[in-house]
């Protein structure tokens, strides 16, 4: 299995307000009020997720660096 370099999330508006951030490759899902916020709680649940796993086994490079998408609505010019 090849080993993945990155942990992937994307971050996209909540249905009734704040934002929401789920990882593309771990079942991880969080939101929060704000940007910071829902980037922090990102990445708690993602420490708590990860915390005691082997990072080999679930195919992960040792310290895999975060890499998030944001989605927002279209601009019209």
């Amino acid at each position: 299995m090849a080993q993945r370099y990155t942990i992937q999330a994307v971050i996209y508006p909540g249905d009734e307000s704040g934002y929401v951030a789920e990882c593309l490759n771990l079942a991880v899902v969080t939101q929060g009020q704000t940007l910071d916020e829902t980037v922090q709680n990102l990445r708690e649940a993602i420490h708590l997720h990860l915390k005691g796993e082997d990072l080999a086994e679930l195919g992960l490079v040792a310290h895999p660096p975060l890499l998030v998408t944001m989605e927002m609505e279209p601009v019209y010019a």
